[in-house]
């Protein structure tokens, strides 16, 4: 699938790689409701079991996941990304690819974390995204899908110097679970914490586990 917002995504991300990596860094050391969510999410799938991390970007979730006994991978648009997750990450599976059109097979992995990656994807290509989601998902499956809430998109310019932009979305948990139930999932948990300013944050933080 060729799509301007994929070409975009990636140029953003091709450009800031470094500068992303480096300032995230430590990001979930003051996110302490964030750790938790991932071992609950680590215990549901299981010890071993296979899961792909979405949009992965330098590879933080994916050691996390990893260090928490699963089975995972990485997928990004981004070379850069995926260099410096390879980096920091030896061990562990990376490459590049979209979400959108995964290469792997129907009902072969145990669970997908979408960890603030389907952000850059725009409203009308959701339900597509949901139900590749959906597909390589066995029965049982578990999605872990993160994002930030609200209603109007953030523009962010210039990141770092670069000459960049990208569009940020922001989204109602409730619209986003509807979208998982017409994609065939069951909701299991639905948890919103407001924005943490000290963190740099400017809107609440959602984070949705759905059961394929």
């Amino acid at each position: 699938m060729t799509a301007d917002f994929l070409a975009a995504t990636r140029t953003f991300y091709d450009t800031i790689a470094e500068d992303y990596a480096d300032h995230f860094r430590a990001e979930l050391v003051g996110r302490p409701l964030e750790r938790a969510l991932l071992a609950t999410y680590a215990e549901l799938v299981g010890a071993g079991g296979a899961v792909a991390d979405l949009g992965c970007g330098p590879g933080r979730t994916t050691g996390r996941l990893a260090a928490l006994g699963l089975s995972v991978s990485g997928l990004d648009l981004s070379a850069s990304m995926l260099a410096v997750a390879r980096r920091e990450n030896p061990g562990l599976r990376f490459v590049q690819g979209s979400m959108l059109e995964l290469e792997t097979a129907d009902g072969a992995l145990d669970g997908v974390v979408c960890w603030y990656s389907s952000i850059h994807t725009p409203d009308d290509h959701l339900p597509a995204l949901f139900a590749e989601f959906r597909r390589v998902l066995r029965p049982g499956g578990h999605l872990l899908l993160a994002f930030q809430v609200g209603d109007v998109a953030r523009r962010f310019e210039d990141p770092w110097g670069h000459p960049v932009a990208l569009d940020f979305e922001r989204r109602r948990p409730e619209r986003m679970t509807a979208l998982l139930a017409r994609a065939g999932f069951t909701p299991h948990s639905s948890t919103v914490r407001e924005a943490d300013e000290r963190l740099g944050e400017s809107s609440p933080q959602a984070f949705l586990i759905a059961v394929a």
